[in-house]
């Protein structure tokens, strides 16, 4: 009798998960909102040192003392047909000068990724010159873990990653949405990246709304202006043009990198 009800609870259980996932919705057309936050306070503090403090620290005392320490910049992914195309939104009021900010606090890039044939093109803006950048998609080391939480309405998965060799990344996945993309150049999870935190830069990106609807071929498309460059070639550019400008080119190439 007990086999009985152990048979007979297990089949209610696989009939109820068999259920549950028929009725699952899934999303694979639309348009993510995401909000990119920056503590600038926090950035601008780390980069003081003995060799740089003489001028450095007025300037994080005078930006502590006419700004506030987080920033918030908006963008959108439009993702359709195993694609997606991330388009920086403009502020409504102008942002600090290069010199008044770090690198990492700006959205330089719009960027095209196509799943289907893991190739992306990046239109990147740096200083007075743009590049357009076309090259496999970023290839990240992840680790999946048991984490969840909910982001825009969606279930989401933690997993833990490292870009350029060295940068900590912990970002949160749906399987809702079937594409395997992201805010910037983040992608390679098995769903949709809707939050993104590179917590020893300071910085963070997270979904604020989803929008399902149709997306019109035409309006996902790769930019085309900019110097044509592979990502070999667009970072020995910037190598050579940041030289001689110690920790400080260093922080320009990680928000130029993204």
């Amino acid at each position: 009798m007990k086999k009985i009800l152990t048979l007979t609870t297990l089949l209610i259980l696989t009939a109820n998960l068999l259920m549950a996932q028929a009725n699952k919705h899934f999303t694979f057309h639309g348009v993510i909102e995401y909000d990119k936050t920056s503590n600038v306070w926090a950035m601008l503090q780390k980069a003081i040192n003995k060799d740089n403090e003489t001028w450095y620290q007025p300037r994080y005392e005078q930006y502590k003392k006419n700004k506030p320490q987080f920033k918030v910049l908006k963008s959108t992914l439009k993702f359709g047909n195993n694609q997606t195309l991330f388009t920086p939104i403009e502020p409504e009021t102008p942002t600090a000068g290069y010199w008044s900010e770090p690198m990492m606090v700006s959205q330089n890039s719009t960027i095209f990724s196509d799943f289907n044939t893991g190739m992306s093109t990046s239109q990147k803006s740096v200083f007075e010159e743009t590049f357009l950048v076309k090259d496999t998609t970023r290839r990240i080391k992840w680790k999946l873990t048991g984490e969840t939480r909910e982001i825009a309405g969606y279930p989401c998965r933690r997993a833990n990653g490292l870009i350029l060799d060295s940068i900590y990344v912990v970002a949160f996945y749906t399987e809702e949405i079937p594409v395997s993309g992201g805010p910037e150049s983040f992608n390679g999870l098995p769903g949709m990246i809707l939050g993104v935190a590179l917590p020893h830069e300071n910085v963070t990106w997270f979904a604020t709304k989803v929008s399902e609807l149709p997306i019109d071929e035409k309006s996902l498309t790769a930019p085309k202006k900019g110097k044509a460059a592979t990502n070999k070639s667009f970072m020995t550019v910037l190598q050579n043009a940041m030289k001689d400008w110690g920790t400080e080119g260093k922080e320009y190439l990680k928000g130029f990198s993204l």
